[in-house]
């Protein structure tokens, strides 16, 4: 018997809507990255990109536990001599609470080409509307 090996024409994408609100930041993007890395079909193959599109509203509610609402710290740098620039998570969270989500699904997938075409996958909004409605996605509960 051969080992069944996923080509990217034979991909069956699906859209799913993920509701952030008072969910804990960690366990949603793990789920949300088996998601878009296409962990949780059969049909998985480590070296193509067989995940589904994934929609998160409400992101400035999302919670963490612990003191990381106010320890946990953000790095962004400008690339010049003394650029690092660094934000907590509460001011990330008024400021740009859509980056928070991507960076933590961004860490969990693979940091190369086939990562960065996965990233593109997640589509983060801070309200609870969206722009996708004509992709029809279902309502998907990660946790």
């Amino acid at each position: 018997m051969k080992t069944y090996s996923l080509k990217k024409e034979e991909v069956d994408r699906n859209w799913f809507v993920v509701d952030a609100t008072d969910k804990i930041l960690g366990r949603m993007a793990t789920k949300i990255a088996d998601r878009i890395r296409g962990k949780d079909k059969p049909t998985f193959t480590p070296h193509t990109d067989g995940g589904d599109y994934v929609i998160v509203i409400n992101a400035e509610k999302i919670k963490v536990t612990g003191q990381k609402y106010t320890d946990k710290k953000y790095y962004k740098h400008s690339l010049y001599p003394g650029g690092l620039k660094t934000k907590t998570f509460k001011e990330l969270v008024h400021s740009n609470p859509e980056r928070i989500i991507e960076e933590a699904v961004k860490g969990m997938l693979p940091k190369n080409k086939l990562g960065k075409s996965m990233i593109r996958k997640l589509k983060v909004f801070s309200g609870p509307n969206h722009n996708h409605e004509s992709q029809q996605p279902s309502e998907w509960n990660p946790i």
